[in-house]
């Protein structure tokens, strides 16, 4: 279960798909943060969500929020998919060891080695101040961004 609102965020150092490495609580002495996690790179549902994300970006820049999407995938695999697709946000790389940022974040499904479909909103004093979660088989509503940006 993805972690709730009013929960401290576990920091973590991520490589994102440019192999640049990434460190939440430095992000979040500029801005805010959106940690969108996903199954896998290039699947149908996961293709969808983050190419409305891409096509909704200056939703995420009018409220001054840093977005990044979080896989299990390697930083080789999301920068493939990047590209391919025009992503202009950061890919994470949580992929060793394998979803541990996704297990921190309670969002691991171990059955399948993935993170669940999950959301979560970091104020910058790192506390959370919005999550949402659905299963693997099942987009989210991008409706529920924007009630959560809200929250900001």
């Amino acid at each position: 279960m993805v972690l709730e609102a009013g929960t401290l965020a576990p920091d973590f150092t991520l490589v994102d798909h440019l192999g640049e490495e990434v460190t939440l609580s430095e992000t979040l002495e500029e801005q805010p943060v959106v940690l969108v996690f996903f199954p896998l790179a290039f699947s149908g549902i996961c293709t969808g969500e983050l190419c409305e994300l891409r096509d909704n970006l200056a939703m995420f820049d009018d409220q001054k929020v840093r977005l990044f999407g979080v896989s299990v995938d390697s930083k080789f695999t999301l920068a493939a998919w990047a590209k391919e697709e025009g992503y202009e946000f950061s890919l994470l790389s949580d992929f060793w060891p394998h979803g541990g940022v996704a297990k921190d974040y309670g969002v691991f499904a171990e059955d399948g080695g993935i993170a669940t479909r999950a959301t979560v909103v970091i104020g910058q004093d790192r506390k959370i101040v919005a999550s949402f979660e659905t299963s693997p088989s099942e987009p989210r509503n991008f409706a529920d961004y924007e009630a959560a940006l809200a929250k900001l």
